[in-house]
């Protein structure tokens, strides 16, 4: 991904509305919404929600699809998995084994390693 696709990408997402139908359509996966289902969810009149589809897919962010009079949108996936890479591939000087610590710190400790899920709990621990 270059510069300006990112930034293309990052202007975008700069809408409240826009980032609750991008964050919608995450969730709902590969099999995405019609325009209708995603007013209705979001409590977005058509009109304004045709704007800022159109703004998203010209991104590259959704992908629209015709089913019959419907068009279903779906997020574009592998767009942000490239946006995530490009935002981490200098993370620590171009080695990101070594930005390990900031990943553990981060994690849930139900989704950390057992090591450190004890190490959160002990730490946890003393503190109370």
């Amino acid at each position: 991904m270059e510069q300006d696709e990112a930034i293309k990408v990052f202007e975008s997402l700069a809408s409240g509305v826009r980032l609750d139908i991008y964050r919608l359509l995450m969730r709902q996966g590969p099999e995405g919404l019609v325009a209708g289902q995603i007013a209705s969810t979001l409590d977005i009149p058509p009109t304004n929600l045709s704007f800022h589809l159109k703004a998203l897919t010209h991104a590259g962010l959704l992908g629209v699809t015709p089913e019959g009079r419907f068009q279903r949108y779906r997020a574009n996936l592998s767009l942000m998995q490239d946006l995530i890479e490009y935002l981490t591939a200098e993370c620590c000087a171009g080695h990101p084994e070594e930005c390990a610590e900031l990943h553990d710190a981060a994690c849930e400790p139900v989704a950390c390693s057992p090591s450190k899920k004890a190490s959160v709990q002990r730490t946890v621990g003393h503190q109370s």
